[in-house]
């Protein structure tokens, strides 16, 4: 008797006939046995059927294949249950995501926008920004880190925020800005 999730047992001289049996893989069975660029325990699944297919004892199979004769047992009884789609993960159970996809699509379209295209008074965008107007404007909380994970994980990459050390890119930067302080003295600049 198997062990762990599967409670079908695999009697020990049997052996998996696919290439009679269309319905379960027959040919698509031994390529993927045989692929080399699908996933790798994928493959090494694929390989445990055909081979118990081809007549091998389970204790050949799991010499072979360096693997434990439960693991052999477990995958052709999925095999036998569900064909090629046996051998895939199921779904795993797990904390479910922290933000909704619409909240994720609503970060990725305003990243995406010029911040000028929404009225805004900068020109370009920073996490804590991006932070700010999602909780404003469209009422999602979500934190800057979270931000940042969620940008680079879609391929975004954003530079650092703009410091105010340099020359401007505005040239009516000085206007804008308004007079010095008095308190501050002119410098006048020599000729070198």
């Amino acid at each position: 008797m198997m062990r762990g999730r599967e409670s079908q047992e695999v009697p020990r001289g049997r052996s998996l006939d696919p290439a009679r049996d269309d319905r379960r893989g027959g040919a698509p069975l031994r390529e993927l046995a045989r692929s080399r660029t699908t996933e790798a325990r994928l493959r090494d699944r694929a390989r445990m059927c055909w081979l118990a297919s081809e007549g091998q004892r389970v204790s050949a199979i799991k010499a072979e294949l360096g693997v434990a004769d439960g693991t052999v047992r477990l995958w052709i009884t999925r095999f036998n249950a569900c064909g090629l789609d046996g051998l895939r993960d199921r779904r795993r159970g797990g904390r479910p995501p922290t933000y909704p996809p619409e909240a994720v699509g609503e970060l990725l379209a305003a990243s995406l926008t010029d911040p000028d295209d929404l009225g805004l008074p900068f020109g370009s965008w920073t996490l804590d920004r991006l932070a700010a107007y999602l909780a404003e404007e469209q009422g999602i909380a979500m934190k800057r880190s979270r931000i940042g994970e969620i940008l680079a994980a879609e391929g975004l990459r954003w530079r650092t925020q703009e410091t105010w050390f340099g020359e401007r890119p505005d040239p009516a930067f000085a206007a804008k800005r308004g007079p010095l302080s008095a308190s501050t003295p002119l410098r006048h600049r020599t000729a070198s």
